[in-house]
């Protein structure tokens, strides 16, 4: 009764923003939505709000204009980098009537993160029997960064990975900013007898760089996570998460 008495209703939770980055493919927009549709179901009754950085809408800044009360944003990005450390607080704190505000953690790396990569592998043919040859090989594809904090995430996902595969080697691989790229990452792994190379897509919704990262694959590509039941449920723990610390708008006031 008395956990029952203490818990906050759904209804006096902050807004979750799901901040994505948006893209020129239509089918990004459409793919975001469906994994916060998964992340409501996952948890009636809280607002639950889809914004994006740029190029669709609604863009983030006037997602946080429409908002008065409590919000929490959580990047559906999958490391440290620009985005999160700088064009999410930039607009937090532009943000005019908000009255708190939080930002979680980037999705990276945490073992839902890994259970949803690991599941698409084997959407995509992969097998435990591929996990135990030594002819086989892992590229983790993402978007790329040139902060030193979003390689390290990326390389952290792809040893995590790895030892979900069963000790398969995982090299990480960039469509930008960043080296390797997938086709440099394959020969590198070929270098080592590792010819048969699957490409594990680590992004969110098809787009111009998930598609280049699946065209150099020799072997296997995974689609992107889109609306994976883990990555939903990762999108809500860090919510959950980010509840915890001070929000940055309270902070500013201090």
């Amino acid at each position: 009764m008395l956990g029952r008495i203490l818990a906050p209703r759904a209804s006096a939770a902050p807004t979750l923003v799901a901040v994505g980055h948006g893209s020129r493919d239509p089918r990004a927009a459409a793919t975001l939505r469906q994994l916060v549709d998964r992340v409501r179901e996952l948890r009636p009754g809280l607002d639950v709000r889809l914004a994006h950085i740029e190029r669709n809408a609604p863009l983030l800044g006037d997602t946080l204009a429409g908002l008065t009360g409590d919000a929490v944003l959580v990047p559906l990005l999958f490391a440290r980098g620009y985005h999160v450390k700088h064009d999410l607080p930039a607009a937090l704190a532009a943000a005019p009537a908000l009255r708190t505000g939080r930002i979680a953690a980037p999705l990276g790396p945490h073992p839902l993160l890994v259970e949803a990569l690991a599941d698409r592998l084997a959407e995509a043919g992969w097998t435990r029997e591929d996990g135990a040859s030594p002819a086989t090989g892992v590229v983790l594809a993402s978007a790329g960064s040139r902060d030193p904090d979003s390689a390290a995430d990326i390389r952290r996902i792809a040893r995590r990975l790895g030892e979900r595969l069963g000790g398969v080697p995982v090299l990480p691989a960039y469509a930008s900013a960043a080296a390797p790229t997938v086709p440099e990452a394959v020969r590198a792994l070929a270098a080592r007898g590792r010819h048969r190379v699957a490409v594990a897509s680590c992004f969110t919704a098809p787009g111009r760089f998930a598609a280049r990262a699946a065209a150099g694959a020799p072997w296997l590509a995974t689609a992107p996570l889109g609306p994976h039941p883990a990555l939903a449920r990762l999108v809500l723990h860090r919510y959950d998460e980010a509840l915890a610390r001070t929000p940055r708008k309270e902070l500013a006031a201090i």
